[in-house]
């Protein structure tokens, strides 16, 4: 297509059974259910680690955390790697970023008192930054709030609910100090709006990340009780807490990493309190749906300009939400609410998928290469996903992948966790991997401690771990066989298929 544009969608820690699942009977997206109507949807794609800044590296470079190792927000990502905005550069595309990358710099290619090394929520190579939305920082978003004539509380303040009745303190789902009109959400969504509507007439790239409905969970009116939490189904999780810290030693220290509480400002909650815990999953769902009402805008701003059919577009989510089930919240844990995300891609050049849902395992390492594919571009050697593009055209590989790979670290440099010190563990092996394929979930600890085995058809929700009984120590083998291999199969392979003899560079850089 001569004017082929590409809008990459990234939300901020959005469950994707919130789409796709038991959550989605409970809130309205209507916008992003119209959307999968004329896209495909995958509906077993998994985020490859947590948080925020490893899970955005792994999307935009295409590569497992155990080869860019970026593994925690702050850790930087190595300017070695390439990655999706600078290949798409080499199509012509100015890749424009409304919104963040959560990229940590490489302290390396720059001076020690250098601005870009005093946040990780920096900007990725390759990326034009239109407006900036970091959490820690929005600056375009609260000048815009005091031209408005906002009277701004301090920043650590932002996210306080505020009680309409000055009688009463605060609650969770009061309101936030600011109208619904001039919400972080609606700010990103206005800016967009206006820098896209004088490029209708050319190629271009964005990638839109919004912060929601990442905590803190407030939510300016009517969101903030859009949804009624009498309605909600009671988070999946044993019948008490001690019995899910009893599970096992990660769960026993990491179980509150972080906290229920942490998840709100200006206020207190209860995690024994379910009141507490449903108010806070409905405040959830509400920021999930004020997002659905902006991409609402998006979508109809494309398909009223004549963009619709010129663009590609990708809805995605950098990891989940536990959201309270295993009594947990956050994303920093070993269950599928914290790395299942939806993936919805519309290519217009591929009616013939619209429509169409994939069941196939997917991991966030594909997007990249299934963007460049888009512009025919060969994904760079290094990248371990696999480009999506037979499923937008309807057809299943003959020879998918079988299992996928995800990982987290759970240990700081500055100051170990409670984690590593339970574990007594270095750094370096304050980490976890997980192998997941159709049935069975493995869950290989680092520093010694037992794994987890879960069969995931006879229990979806993992309340049953399997690893030390009688009758599945073949099966604890096998997965762990599998994940070594497929961990000795990924290693690193920038440079590793090249060979330098008397006739050059076999198999030189692409």
């Amino acid at each position: 297509m001569k004017n082929r544009k590409i809008l990459f969608i990234v939300v901020d820690q959005l469950r994707a059974d919130c789409i796709h699942g038991a959550l989605a009977q409970h809130v309205d997206l209507p916008n992003i259910a119209a959307f999968r109507r004329e896209a495909v949807s995958f509906l077993n794609h998994y985020s490859v680690t947590n948080p925020c800044g490893p899970s955005r590296a792994s999307i935009l470079t295409g590569l497992y955390a155990m080869n860019h190792r970026s593994v925690r927000n702050g850790t930087p990502l190595s300017a070695a790697h390439r990655n999706l905005a600078l290949e798409l550069r080499k199509s012509g595309y100015d890749p424009l970023l409304f919104g963040y990358t959560d990229t940590s710099h490489d302290p390396r290619t720059g001076h020690p008192r250098d601005p870009r090394l005093l946040s990780y929520e920096g900007v990725l190579p390759g990326f034009h930054e239109i407006v900036e939305m970091c959490l820690d920082q929005s600056y375009p978003w609260r000048a815009n709030l005091a031209a408005k004539g906002y009277d701004l509380p301090e920043y650590a303040h932002f996210y306080d609910p505020v009680s309409p009745d000055p009688a009463r303190a605060a609650r969770a789902d009061d309101p936030a100090f600011y109208a619904a009109g001039d919400s972080d959400t609606a700010f990103l969504t206005d800016a967009f709006l206006e820098q896209m509507a004088v490029r209708r007439d050319q190629a271009w790239c964005a990638l839109l990340t919004y912060i929601r409905p990442h905590p803190p969970l407030v939510a300016p009116a009517p969101y903030n009780k859009c949804v009624d939490p009498d309605s909600l189904p009671f988070p999946v999780r044993h019948a008490s807490i001690a019995e899910e810290e009893g599970q096992h030693p990660f769960m026993a220290v990491n179980r509150t990493r972080p906290s229920m509480a942490s998840c709100v400002r200006g206020t207190a909650v209860d995690e024994t309190d379910d009141r507490d815990v449903q108010m806070l999953r409905a405040i959830y769902l509400g920021l999930a749906a004020e997002v659905d009402h902006h991409l609402g805008r998006v979508f109809s701003f494309l398909k009223e300009s004549g963009q619709y059919n010129d663009t590609l577009i990708v809805l995605t989510a950098d990891h989940g939400e536990m959201l309270g089930d295993h009594h947990m919240w956050g994303k920093a844990q070993v269950y599928e609410p914290a790395y299942r995300v939806p993936l919805i891609i519309r290519d217009p050049s591929a009616p013939e998928g619209h429509g169409r849902t994939v069941n196939a395992l997917t991991e966030s390492i594909d997007v990249a290469p299934t963007i460049l594919e888009s512009c025919g571009q060969n994904a760079p050697g290094a990248m371990d996903g696999r480009a999506l593009g037979p499923f937008l055209h309807g057809v299943t590989p003959g020879d998918w992948k079988t299992h996928i790979m995800m990982e987290l670290d759970f240990g700081q440099p500055d100051q170990p966790t409670a984690m590593q010190l339970a574990a007594k563990a270095p750094l370096e092996a304050s980490n976890l991997a997980i192998l997941r394929n159709e049935r069975f979930k493995l869950v290989h600890f680092n520093a010694g401690l037992p794994p987890l085995l879960f069969d995931l058809k006879e229990d979806p929700e993992e309340m049953n771990n399997l690893a030390g009984k009688p009758g599945f120590q073949n099966i604890l083998l096998q997965m762990t066989q599998t994940l070594l291999s497929h961990r000795m199969r990924h290693a690193d392979q920038s440079l590793a298929r090249m060979k330098v003899g008397p006739n050059g560079v076999l198999n030189g850089p692409d």
